[in-house]
């Protein structure tokens, strides 16, 4: 059987294997000049393969139709595919949060491992070839239930653009991989939505997730630029509806200032709750969406105050100014200051209970109104895309076109960082091979 790919990134690959592996005749084609270009990028270059959590907590970080994958779990998951890597000769590790990375912190050698696979199954690969539509042919079929006749439309091949003429290429089954909107350099530019949506599927508000945060202008805006760069760990962060008095979403972890405003592991996370959130980007170009860090989670606010009275009971002679270095990073000592509203050069022996708790607080709840997402391009993952409901979850086959699959980005399914997405394009690209 003629197996066609659409997209060659982790999905595709994974389509490809499983797909040879059962005696197919595939070719995956990549409009780039190489595969697995997106791969390259994730992990900031280390690649975080996977998550090491048992696969049936896996849904609960999927806040995009997590339940969509459930039969994809069970026929490829996160053992399936760090015990592929590793007979490719692909050590793995287990960092915080149970990130999954290659032991060389390489994300190529991730990349060349599943191309080592496809050349061993005789997978056809044609790079720099531009799907320009999917080729359908369509049958009078008759619905005894409805007494009538209905259109059936069934997958004949491809036209696509290889070294700037079009070709026709026949295909027994289509797997579209092409991925989603996010990253365009790496090839995800959403024309698999154009494909799909032409034969008669439906796509889902897309919109950018896993993607930085905005910061109000004003105070909140100023508070970042001067951080700019500065990585916090060990924080806890609450987003809040001020509005409506509501929590949106909290998490602990790292989190990193930027020029715009704020970025990191727990912000890229809440985001995927954010863009969920009823009248968001109203409620953000209101300002009621308000981001509080706690910079000192461990400690209640009378353990701090006892905290910051020991500092200054070795510090009594110094300026309020000088007497910060142990409790918070330099970077941020003048805005926390500013912030308090003492007098930087008072000395500490002087500052009052009332100065002191209104530090505390700050500490606790250094506050950043959000303004709102940073554009999809910037986005590791694309919420939104093929409807769910148009996919048969078992097989991964459209139900509108007969001998058409769907794998990764491009189906509206998106999950948290830590190796849960690209979980789902494996996950997803196996079963649409396998089938």
């Amino acid at each position: 059987m003629n197996v066609i790919i659409i997209g060659g990134g982790p999905a595709g690959m994974l389509a490809a294997i499983s797909s040879a592996q059962k005696g197919n005749k595939v070719t995956i084609l990549e409009k780039m000049n190489m595969l697995g270009k997106k791969l390259l990028i994730t992990g900031k270059g280390r690649c975080n393969i996977t998550s090491s959590i048992p696969i049936d907590e896996f849904i609960k970080n999927i806040p995009g139709n997590g339940m969509f994958m459930y039969s994809c779990f069970n026929n490829f998951n996160n053992k399936d595919i760090i015990q592929m890597l590793e007979k490719e000769g692909i050590k793995t590790k287990v960092e915080r949060g149970n990130r999954v990375f290659p032991v060389s912190d390489k994300s190529q050698d991730v990349r060349q491992a599943l191309i080592r696979i496809l050349k061993r199954l005789n997978v056809k690969v044609i790079l720099n070839a531009k799907v320009e539509e999917i080729l359908v042919t369509s049958e009078k079929i008759e619905n005894n239930r409805e007494k009538e006749e209905k259109v059936n439309k069934i997958v004949y091949g491809v036209r696509a653009n290889i070294e700037e003429k079009n070709n026709d290429i026949l295909a027994d089954k289509i797997i579209l991989a092409t991925g989603g909107k996010s990253y365009p350099g790496t090839g995800s530019t959403g024309e698999g939505y154009e494909i799909a949506k032409k034969l008669g599927h439906t796509i889902t508000n897309i919109k950018p997730s896993l993607v930085p945060l905005k910061a109000r202008q004003g105070t909140s805006l100023e508070i970042c630029k001067q951080l700019q760069g500065l990585s916090l760990k060990n924080i806890a962060i609450t987003f809040k509806d001020i509005k409506n008095n509501k929590k949106i979403y909290e998490d602990f972890g790292e989190m990193l200032f930027t020029h715009f405003g704020v970025s990191g592991p727990t912000i890229l996370s809440a985001t995927a709750h954010l863009l969920r959130y009823k009248n968001i980007e109203n409620l953000m170009k209101e300002g009621s969406v308000e981001l509080n860090i706690d910079l000192k989670p461990a400690l209640t606010l009378d353990k701090l105050d006892e905290r910051i009275l020991r500092d200054f009971s070795t510090e009594k002679n110094k300026a309020f100014k000088n007497s910060l270095d142990q409790l918070l990073p330099k970077k941020m000592i003048p805005i926390i200051i500013e912030l308090s509203k003492i007098n930087s050069d008072k000395k500490v022996n002087e500052i009052t209970k009332k100065e002191r708790n209104k530090l505390a607080e700050i500490l606790k709840e250094l506050k950043i109104k959000i303004d709102g997402f940073r554009p999809i391009e910037e986005a590791i993952i694309t919420s939104g895309g093929i409807n769910i409901k148009e996919i048969n979850p078992k097989t991964m086959e459209s139900k509108i076109v007969k001998n058409l699959y769907f794998a990764g980005e491009i189906i509206d399914v998106d999950a948290y960082t830590g190796g849960f997405n690209l979980q789902i394009a494996y996950s997803t690209g196996y079963t649409a091979g396998l089938n």
